[in-house]
């Protein structure tokens, strides 16, 4: 029988072939007191995490739309470390378009990643933190899960959905000792995309065809560091404070969340007179 390591703490992160989830694995595989579950779509893209290996990393093969992927994975997991801590939903994918030009296979493919994938890792998860009356849920969202540009429309709608999710999730699990956070980073320099684009066609939206053409280009010159991100991730996870419901990463999620959030603040102000008017007493 495969020996059962429970002295560290147990990392499960998802989409760890490169990006955000890539430099994450890396900080977690060389930290002492870690165990570290890797998932991606290939093996081989995991074979940097051998040199870090002496028996505290579990690479396997996960694609978040495929369930019975998830549940092998969570199961073998269980079976090699005894205890799953701390979760870390990072696969997703990215898509650049108009809103009425983009495909909808793409969009469905896209929502079926970002969100649905998301949640079924997460379903598989909750069994075993519940057990335990502990664990930590890290959401990878966006600034754009708070905010929104052109032609990042339904990757912004795949993050908005992740945030309400999220919001509820933590307040359903909260009382079982189960913590949920968001990360909410800017653009960064990784490839994301996958190639998924809508060229603008109509000449109506000619202005954003070169947003598009950069956007699709993959890796870009986006003054988010990966690396840098991955480190406050992990340092927040590792300082053992109080979590943040929210984290935003980088000048432009700053500054976007609260411009975001102070516009509609102020509306909501403005129209409270109006608004409250809507209700009225059940008889």
């Amino acid at each position: 029988m495969e020996e059962v390591i429970m002295t560290n703490k147990t990392w499960m992160i998802t989409g760890t072939s490169s990006g955000f989830g890539k430099n994450l694995a890396e900080f977690v595989a060389q930290d002492s007191d870690s165990n570290l579950i890797a998932t991606a779509r290939k093996m081989d893209d995991l074979s940097y995490l051998d040199q870090y290996n002496h028996g505290q990393i579990f690479k396997v093969l996960v694609d978040v739309t495929n369930s019975d992927q998830i549940k092998n994975a969570v199961k073998t997991a269980q079976k090699r470390f005894g205890t799953i801590d701390v979760l870390v939903n990072n696969a997703g994918l990215g898509y650049f378009g108009t809103i009425e030009e983009s495909n909808d296979a793409d969009i469905r493919q896209l929502f079926e990643v970002n969100v649905f994938g998301l949640a079924n890792v997460t379903k598989s998860i909750l069994p075993t933190m519940r057990a335990q009356n502990s664990g930590l849920i890290i959401n990878i969202s966006s600034v754009l899960g708070i905010t929104s540009i052109p032609t990042f429309g339904w990757y912004s709608a795949t993050k908005f959905a992740v945030e309400g999710y999220s919001n509820a999730l933590r307040q359903e699990v909260n009382s079982l000792g189960i913590k949920v956070m968001v990360v909410e980073p800017s653009g960064a320099r990784t490839k994301w995309n996958a190639g998924k684009t809508a060229p603008v066609k109509l000449d109506d939206y000619s202005d954003f065809a070169d947003m598009i053409n950069n956007a699709a280009a993959g890796e870009t010159s986006a003054p988010g560091d990966p690396h840098m991100i991955a480190k406050i991730i992990f340092d927040t996870v590792k300082a053992g404070k109080k979590i943040p419901n929210h984290l935003p990463l980088g000048e432009f999620a700053t500054s976007g969340m609260k411009n975001e959030l102070s516009g509609i603040l102020s509306e909501i102000e403005q129209l409270y007179a109006t608004s409250i008017k809507a209700d009225t007493s059940a008889e």
